[in-house]
């Protein structure tokens, strides 16, 4: 663990050059514009509601479909595939898995 602390102090007290410090601001930039833009939402798989939960738009649910009835649901087998493995569209409209 000190070895640890160590080299991150030494990492610390070097110097930068005025061009890698502005690459870097530049990134963080570009990382909070992306973020506030939205952009960054795809990569939040886990963050997404599943069938029958109540949305607001097509982003907040796994299957890609908010509902007119502002629930999750789906159009086809194809928006499910990223809700669960094996689930299909029910005629209802709505993603479920048959068995395990």
């Amino acid at each position: 663990m000190n070895n640890q602390f160590d080299e991150l102090t030494k990492s610390l007290a070097q110097s930068v050059t005025r061009r890698a410090a502005l690459k870097k601001f530049g990134a963080g930039l570009a990382g909070m514009a992306l973020a506030c833009f939205g952009l960054a939402n795809r990569a939040t798989a886990g963050l997404c509601a599943p069938s029958f939960s109540a949305c607001a738009r097509d982003n907040d649910c796994c299957s890609g479909y908010c509902r007119p009835d502002q629930t999750c649901g789906c159009r086809s087998n194809k928006d499910c595939r990223r809700e669960a493995r094996g689930s299909t569209c029910t005629t209802g409209g709505y993603c479920f898995q048959f068995g395990p």
